[in-house]
């Protein structure tokens, strides 16, 4: 069994691990609705459900072309932008800058379909940054022009620019002598991400007490980010096969991506306790909204992304 596991390519052998850690939670849950049925544990149920939904769309997004993934990824950043916008106070002079936030979206997809890494790079952090001012100046309305211009571009950087980056890791060319792939690395980027996540909430769950950021994420204590940080980082291990990193590299990429992964999630928390409300949206039944669940990833995608293209792809990557 151990010789047909490796002789799967790295991108399967991830999804079999995938499907054996839902597969084990699954059946934990189960065990412990017999042993103690008085328990309440409709939240951990709603959330193995949420798990099993989101990575077979996710799986089911990377299995097919690369276009199709970018189109997935693509929708991907619309949604979480779209829920961003819903929560704020707009105004009537924002309409126009916000038609041209969303009308972003494609566009910057489109410089990763053709692999215009430099335009990727520069678009929304030079272009739109210099762009959507003017076009809130143009609707003469200088009340709160401040607040929205802030806010609109916040938005682009984080849930249209960071979330591409996961586009961005599809065009990553082959490593020669090394069959690690843009999937791959793609794929250990959110297994890494979303184990955090679950590590720091068990974490939390069952030993946590000393409250990290009260007022922000109350949930949140030292307990939980400490042994959700730790346990990811050792956990890395059993995913190493799907990048280009030696067992130090792997593990120090781990820590830097967890501790990433945390500070995502309190600055998404933090917006939240701003506008007063608990979640996004209430699309995924135990979760929130998709916000709620790639808030993390709007700063590691970036930051791996950076990483891997700064250590293994210097050079490589076209700039025009």
């Amino acid at each position: 069994m151990i010789n047909a596991f490796e002789k799967l390519s790295a991108v399967h052998r991830g999804g079999v691990l995938v499907l054996a850690i839902l597969t084990a939670a699954t059946i934990v849950i189960w065990l412990l609705k017999k042993v103690k049925p008085q328990s309440n544990l409709e939240e951990l149920v709603n959330r193995i459900k949420s798990w099993w939904v989101m990575a077979a769309v996710f799986f089911g997004a990377i299995s097919l072309s690369k276009n199709i993934s970018l189109l997935f990824f693509g929708l991907l950043s619309f949604w979480a932008l779209k829920e961003y916008v819903t929560i704020l106070k707009t105004r009537r002079a924002d309409h126009w800058a916000l038609l041209l936030a969303f009308l972003a979206v494609p566009v910057q997809f489109y410089w990763i379909h053709i692999g215009w890494y430099g335009m990727f790079l520069i678009f929304i952090p030079v272009y739109m940054f210099l762009f959507l001012p003017i076009l809130l100046m143009l609707a003469q309305e200088p009340s709160g022009y401040l607040e929205s211009s802030a806010k609109i571009q916040w938005g682009l950087i984080a849930f249209v620019y960071g979330l591409s980056h996961l586009g961005y890791l599809l065009k990553l060319p082959e490593l020669s002598g090394r069959v690690v792939s843009g999937q791959a690395l793609l794929l250990f980027l959110v297994i890494i991400t979303e184990m955090n996540d679950v590590f720091q909430y068990l974490w939390g769950k069952t030993i946590g007490t000393h409250k990290i950021l009260p007022k922000i994420s109350p949930k949140k204590t030292w307990e939980g980010f400490v042994g959700g940080v730790l346990t990811t980082t050792v956990f890395s291990l059993l995913v190493k096969f799907l990048t280009p990193f030696n067992t130090r590299q792997v593990m120090l990429v781990a820590f830097i991506l967890a501790v990433a992964g945390f500070c995502g999630d309190v600055v998404m928390s933090a917006i939240k306790r701003d506008v007063g409300i608990k979640d996004f949206s209430a699309v995924i039944p135990g979760h929130g909204g998709m916000l709620d669940r790639v808030d993390s990833l709007c700063y590691t995608a970036p930051i791996f992304f950076h990483m891997v293209a700064y250590f293994y792809f210097q050079g490589i990557i076209p700039l025009f």
